[in-house]
């Protein structure tokens, strides 16, 4: 939604640039009449002369009418500069998302902003580890279908949870600079514990997410591909041998 206050003088802005050329406009003809207009009386294009001009001078009066009216409405308040901002950066976004690269660009964006405001904490290297294992995932969530898609939802239920965990324990650290000693520490502790083995959780999912795609990929005995080949290979065989002894039993016998 563009800024109601700027939509106001661009409004006021058109209507005296438009007042401004009627004007100029009338004068020119109502000039062109005047001068135009034969002593013996008005004929046809004189009369086409003069009706110009007239239009030309209402419009241009209707014009100032206008702008007097608009210029008399109070024009609204100022927009709240922070407002300002999110709006640009919502408008910004969302032509972003409309590029085909446009979600992964801010994903990343989104991911590298996370981790540096979590930067010189310890739940900055559990960050990194679930990075890395969330990224993972998300390459193989393709194949995880069927018995694997329950597991690909609680992966990501449980990496918004790890995340909000993190930013706990790192405000919570932060904090400690405060207070070092007494239950902040023991909850901070209390805090990475709990974001340590969530990690490790997720890091075997993502372990055992990789076994799941490989085992699903990897063929019993041959690759149906080869399989195929082979037979295709064997039926051109048969057919070349079986060309090759009709040619051979049409071959006439030449006697001496």
């Amino acid at each position: 939604m563009a800024d109601e206050r700027a939509r106001h003088f661009r409004r006021l802005r058109r209507l005296r640039r438009s007042a401004r050329r009627w004007s100029v406009l009338a004068g020119g003809l109502g000039g062109a009449a005047a001068v135009l207009t034969p002593y013996a009386g008005l004929g046809l294009p004189d009369a086409a002369w003069a009706g110009a001009a007239g239009s030309a001078i209402a419009v241009a009066a209707w014009r100032w009418i206008d702008l007097r009216a608009l210029a008399a409405v109070p024009a609204p308040p100022a927009l709240d500069p922070a407002v300002a901002a999110a709006r640009s950066r919502a408008r910004l976004v969302a032509a972003v998302e409309r590029l085909p690269i446009g979600p992964g660009v801010l994903a990343e964006v989104r991911r590298v902003r996370s981790r540096l405001a979590l930067r010189g904490t310890i739940a900055a290297e559990a960050w990194a580890r679930l990075d890395r294992a969330s990224l993972t995932l998300a390459g193989m969530a393709g194949r995880l279908t069927g018995l694997a898609e329950p597991a690909v939802r609680e992966a990501a239920e449980a990496d918004r949870s790890l995340r909000e965990l993190a930013v706990r324990a790192a405000s919570v650290e932060r904090a400690l600079d405060i207070a070092p000693r007494g239950p902040l520490a023991e909850v901070h502790a209390t805090l990475t514990a709990q974001l340590e083995d969530g990690v490790a959780a997720y890091e075997r999912l993502v372990v055992a997410a990789a076994g799941y795609v490989a085992e699903d990929a990897r063929p019993s005995t041959e690759h149906p591909a080869a399989a195929r080949l082979t037979e295709a290979t064997d039926l051109l065989h048969g057919i070349a041998s079986a060309l090759a002894e009709l040619r051979t039993a049409n071959t006439p016998l030449r006697t001496p």
